[in-house]
């Protein structure tokens, strides 16, 4: 019996790292694809349940999807209401494996499909050089799979030859609601512990295929199993902001309301899926798809009812879950999740790209403010100033949770390419974090000219607006061309506008020079002037390397021969 029980555990050990293989695997064809699917899935209600769905369908994995939309709540990217959305869209999309699993896993020879679909992707495995490594895991992790399955099937002993165990089950199977309560009790935990609904539904279709369990008993497991998945989301959102955390509690509270409407129509809703499938109730073979069904039926039913009330729906979850005690609102976190299905490089990558740039954003606000500063007068240089300090230290937290999350992706098992473009992102972060260093000096430079009293003659004054603005449009330029593809052309007008802010700083420095030789001008004004100058420059010299960075990063690896290689971090 031991060693029975041990062979079942060792196939869905075999059928949880196929799907872990196989929707890595989607996910990193996938990945590049991702920023586009991000921006569809915020245009509306309706387009981000589609998103959730087709995500979902596509990785396999709702665990994955509602894991990733937390963390992008945590940043800041998604509202509660987008991300309710999703969380409906991608219930839906998991009810996918459920039917895979039950017409192919039950209606063919699952070893005939499971190992010519490993013998095929070995050799994309192993073969660097046809870069088809994406597509020999995805078809690698679906032979596991359903050998998983396969081994499952053959291990659970014979109803017929084991009247025990349906003995055994029959004490819990007569009393009434209780019943009911029991099986999705017992479906929730079992989810629960593997953190995967997807396994969690095989065991179910396998025992009810083999007359373990009856129909109503397996639909209050997938009830159970609907609630236990949430687990994943809710370990995620831990150490996130209140908004993420919401997010992960509105997966919990949709599931559990759901699963309180059908129990109030359980035996209706039965009834409905025995009209669509019908068939005689003692053919088990019946219950994988009839299972798959209600689990289908029960997450778009409770999708459609949920819909309309988004919003009033998100207001009763913030009404729920209230901010922690002291919590600064504002204090940014991202958090690297490590339980769970883990996501793709790809989608790591993207995730960060998305980060740097609300970095960017607020620099584009950041260095106008400080050239502000240094050109107003006294009063008003030390409201702005005091502004600039603190949004620096807001950029110094979102540098470091940043930095923290590359490191961590970094240590998982990527490709050389990936681990490039992570190194390239740290390097890009650590430049972005300067340019704030930079904009921190010239707020106290400008608290120099305030407290010291020190005014630019209106040349002056008008040469500093002049060379801040040539570098304003150089964050411009490097913000709209995060996450996106650097032509060589481009990089040449990355070089271009520093070459210019390199020759303006000479020609400012020189002019500055010759008012001191000539006695036309006071020492502190022009040493102040020169070393705002020389603040302004190094913002144009750090914005140069994460334009080399990015056309290393986005483009092809051999830059124009004007321009030197991007630095290697």
């Amino acid at each position: 019996m031991i060693v029975r029980i041990l062979q079942i555990f060792g196939a869905l050990g075999m059928f949880l790292y196929g799907m872990k293989l196989m929707t890595e695997g989607i996910q990193k064809a996938a990945g590049n694809r991702m920023k586009n699917v991000l921006d569809f899935m915020t245009i509306n209600r309706f387009t981000a349940v589609l998103t959730g769905f087709l995500v979902t369908a596509t990785i396999q994995s709702s665990s994955a999807t509602t894991v990733m939309v937390v963390s992008l709540v945590n940043a800041g990217l998604f509202n509660l209401q987008q991300a309710i959305g999703v969380i409906l869209g991608a219930n839906i999309g998991t009810t996918l494996t459920g039917w895979i699993i039950a017409i192919i896993g039950f209606q063919f020879d699952i070893a005939a499909i499971a190992l010519p679909a490993m013998a095929v992707a070995t050799p994309l495995l192993f073969i660097s050089k046809w870069g088809k490594q994406n597509t020999g895991e995805i078809l690698f992790g679906f032979g596991l799979l359903f050998l998983g399955l396969s081994l499952m099937k053959n291990s659970v002993p014979d109803i017929n030859s084991h009247p025990e165990i349906l003995e055994f089950l029959r004490n819990y199977t007569d009393l009434g609601f209780a019943t009911f309560i029991i099986f999705v009790l017992v479906g929730t935990i079992v989810t629960m512990i593997v953190q995967a609904s997807s396994a969690a539904m095989a065991v179910t279709l396998t025992m009810a295929y083999y007359g373990w369990i009856d129909f109503s008993t397996a639909a209050c497991l997938v009830l159970g199993e609907n609630i236990g998945t949430t687990i994943t989301a809710y370990l995620a959102s831990l150490n996130t902001n209140v908004t993420a955390r919401r997010a992960a509690r509105a997966h919990t509270l949709f599931n559990v309301i759901g699963v309180i409407w059908v129990a109030a129509l359980f035996h209706p809703f039965l009834s409905l899926i025995e009209y669509v499938i019908p068939g005689n109730l003692g053919d088990t073979s019946l219950l994988p798809p009839r299972l798959a069904l209600f689990h289908t039926l029960f997450n778009v039913f409770n999708t459609i009812l949920f819909i309309p009330f988004v919003k009033p729906f998100s207001r009763l979850v913030a009404f729920l879950v209230k901010p922690r005690k002291n919590e600064d609102l504002a204090r940014y976190r991202l958090v690297y999740t490590a339980t769970g299905p883990r996501q793709a490089p790809e989608i790591n990558i993207l995730k960060a790209e998305l980060e740097i740039k609300k970095m960017a954003e607020l620099l584009e606000e950041m260095f106008p403010a400080t050239a502000k500063a240094v050109l107003s007068s006294s009063r008003e240089t030390r409201e702005i100033a005091a502004g600039v300090e603190a949004s620096e230290e807001h950029l110094a937290i979102m540098y470091e949770e940043i930095s923290q999350f590359l490191v961590h992706c970094s240590r998982e098992n990527i490709s050389t390419r990936n681990l490039e473009k992570l190194n390239l992102l740290i390097r890009i972060c650590n430049e972005t974090a300067s340019i704030g260093d930079c904009c921190k000096k010239l707020a106290v430079c400008a608290m120099v000219k305030a407290d010291k009293k020190i005014d630019f003659d209106k040349q002056g004054m008008e040469e500093i607006k002049t060379y801040a603005g040539m570098v304003k449009k150089f964050l411009a330029f490097n913000r709209e061309h995060l996450g996106l593809r650097m032509a060589a052309s481009q990089l040449m007008e990355a070089e271009a506008m520093e070459n210019a802010i390199d020759n303006s700083r000479d020609i400012l420095r020189k002019a500055s020079q010759k008012r001191l030789k000539t006695g036309h001008a006071h020492v502190k004004t022009e040493i102040l002037f020169i070393d705002i100058l020389r603040h302004i420059e190094h913002v144009g010299d750090h914005s140069f390397e994460i334009s080399r960075a990015l056309y290393k990063m986005n483009s092809s690896p051999q830059p124009p021969a004007s321009a030197p290689l991007p630095v290697q971090v």
